[in-house]
């Protein structure tokens, strides 16, 4: 357990939430904990319904990570069976049905990305499939479910509401997701349940689902959504803003130097611990030096996944690169068949471009080539129309971030 006083823990908790339902609960119950000598149970629910977790999960992640911190257990859902349905929490049309095999993959690797954030030390940690008490339901136990929520409390759901009134269709399987949500709390018997605010109707069905089975209602604590790196929507692989917690730490830490100066003080806030003080003088550009910031907020987050001599080294390599304009001393060789050249051995730029991934398409190869920022051993190509004749160690650059050599087989 804490060594804090119940008061001390929700000083510490409170940072970065949007809400918290309430925070006299939560208080009572951190102290209601502490005299009956027992860690909290703090619930976090994740669908597999992608491989990848991202910062924007990490946000909620983090939030377990402090309770943990603070003597209490995490207690992780892995909803492998609400995937089946897809959350659809800010959605405007259902999601599509994944299969037991996609779901099954996609659960394993969370385990392991998890890890980066949690303490997944047995006393700090417990894992559990919520197909464990959803799979053997009989369908008197559904309907018995089902009787615990009323259509127009459904409605009152934003997402609900608003494709009601388009007549956008809503499948009757997406109103039973947040009962099967709530029924998790129930079967782990949850003090605190941890969401971003599109969780909210979701988590604060499960307080009225405990206290309608006896039990003592959760306490809800809702965070922020992180905002992607284009700086308007939410962080999303499909929207391509995202930094994933297993990119290696050349793409973390040159991500996150793309953000928009004035998303870092909420990057700060929600992806470290840096003191609330130290990151008003640091986000003041009067104080310190937009520039200089967001090197310490890329080292931060490139430490916190990977490590310090990790972080060092993207920084140097960043220096080199962008102020001094050299090349990383890492530059990949990627390989080119030969038979990919025409007879005379020279290819079109933008298909090679496409073949080494340094462009998704050939069109797109053209926009970058016509944009100048597409170099063959650092001279700019300016005509989309280019052919080269691709030799050993030839280096190709797409901007300052982007750069291999050719390997010829």
């Amino acid at each position: 357990m804490s060594f804090l006083t119940p008061d001390h823990q929700l000083a510490e908790l409170r940072r970065g939430c949007e809400a918290i339902y309430s925070e006299k609960d939560l208080r009572d119950r951190l102290a209601k904990a502490e005299k009956e000598n027992r860690p909290l149970r703090v619930k976090l629910g994740m669908d597999p319904t992608a491989p990848d977790i991202h910062l924007g999960h990490t946000v909620v992640l983090g939030k377990m990570r402090q309770f943990q911190d603070l003597g209490h257990k995490g207690v992780l859902i892995i909803g492998d069976y609400t995937a089946r349905i897809g959350d659809p929490s800010g959605k405007t049309k259902a999601r599509p049905i994944l299969d037991e095999e996609t779901i099954k993959k996609n659960a394993e690797t969370y385990f392991h990305q998890a890890g980066k954030i949690l303490d997944t030390r047995v006393e700090k940690l417990e894992i559990r499939c919520n197909s464990e008490w959803l799979a053997p339901m009989r369908l008197a136990d559904v309907l018995r479910l089902m009787s615990h929520m009323t259509l127009q409390q459904m409605q009152q759901r934003e997402n609900f509401k608003l494709r009601l009134q388009e007549g956008t269709p809503i499948v009757m399987t997406e109103l039973m997701y947040p009962l099967m949500q709530a029924y998790d709390s129930v079967m782990i018997n949850a003090d605190v349940e941890l969401g971003g605010t599109d969780q909210t109707f979701n988590n604060l069905a499960g307080r009225d689902l405990m206290e309608k089975h006896g039990q003592p209602p959760q306490i809800v604590v809702i965070m922020p959504i992180l905002r992607g790196l284009d700086g308007v929507e939410k962080m999303g692989k499909s929207l391509g803003n995202y930094v994933a917690v297993m990119d290696e730490p050349k793409e973390m830490f040159g991500k996150t130097m793309s953000v928009a100066d004035e998303m870092m003080k909420e990057w700060y806030t929600l992806l470290t611990t840096t003191p609330a003080d130290e990151i008003a003088v640091l986000c003041d550009a009067a104080r310190t030096h937009p520039r200089d910031a967001k090197i310490r907020l890329a080292k931060a987050i490139v430490a916190r996944y990977h490590d310090a001599d990790a972080a060092d080294r993207e920084e140097a390599m960043w220096q080199k690169v962008m102020v001094e304009g050299g090349l990383r001393d890492d530059i990949p060789a990627v390989t080119l068949p030969r038979n990919e050249c025409e007879p005379d051995g020279t290819i079109w730029l933008p298909k090679l471009m496409k073949i080494l991934d340094l462009a998704p398409s050939t069109s797109e190869g053209r926009r970058l080539i016509a944009g100048g920022g597409v170099s063959v051993n650092q001279e700019k190509i300016s005509d989309s129309q280019t052919k080269i004749k691709p030799v050993e160690g030839m280096l190709i650059q797409v901007g300052k971030r982007k750069a291999i050599r050719i390997r010829l087989s």
